[in-house]
């Protein structure tokens, strides 16, 4: 796929993500393996509503200076791409119902029919604390992919970290599941009103 195709794929996908609050304006990561050592991730100033050729970097997995303009997450994504073979496209998102489920939950079990056959079960990670977080998450989010055998990890009160080799499967994935997530909160809002 040329590269140029390929970006103008991330901007679509940033701005549907964006849209649906699943990025904050300069909170969040989308980006893509274009050779077995290059991947183009979004700048440090990327604002997600107008992602244009400005806003994306393309890096190489031996550090340069363009390393300094790219997403604080970029050392995430090299991470994956370096030790899972499947990611293709990866990125870091905050959709509003799933990180409010984890701050008080240890598993996502849908209840709804899609989220049921789509996903299933999903464990929630404790960052435990936050002080340290960046410095553990390059490593632990690699890990957790590999040990796990998974392609999407929750992490309390942060985000979902996903990869795929499909642009829109992931994203599919981070919509079933932030739905899911709000009809849990729903019901369970309904159950403790129904104390009241």
């Amino acid at each position: 796929m040329n590269r140029k195709h390929l970006k103008h794929k991330l901007s679509t996908l940033a701005l549907s993500m964006f849209r649906k609050d699943f990025f904050g304006i300069y909170h969040g990561s989308i980006s893509a393996k274009v050779e077995s050592n290059c991947f183009i991730i979004n700048t440090k100033e990327a604002i997600f509503d107008a992602i244009n050729e400005d806003s994306l970097i393309e890096l190489y997995f031996k550090k340069d200076y363009r390393w300094n303009q790219a997403s604080l997450d970029a050392n995430i994504h090299h991470s994956i791409y370096s030790q899972m073979s499947d990611a293709k496209f990866i990125s870091f998102s905050m959709p509003p119902f799933t990180v409010a489920y984890s701050l008080n939950h240890n598993i996502i079990v849908p209840k709804d029919y899609f989220g049921y056959k789509e996903i299933g079960s999903i464990e929630i990670v404790n960052p435990k604390q936050f002080d340290d977080w960046y410095e553990r998450a390059q490593s632990e989010i690699a890990y957790y992919f590999l040990s796990k055998k998974t392609d999407i990890m929750v992490i309390r009160g942060y985000g979902i970290y996903t990869f795929n080799r499909d642009l829109h499967e992931m994203a599919k994935k981070i919509a079933i599941l932030e739905k899911s997530c709000r009809l849990l909160l729903l019901d369970s809002s309904k159950v403790d009103s129904s104390f009241d």
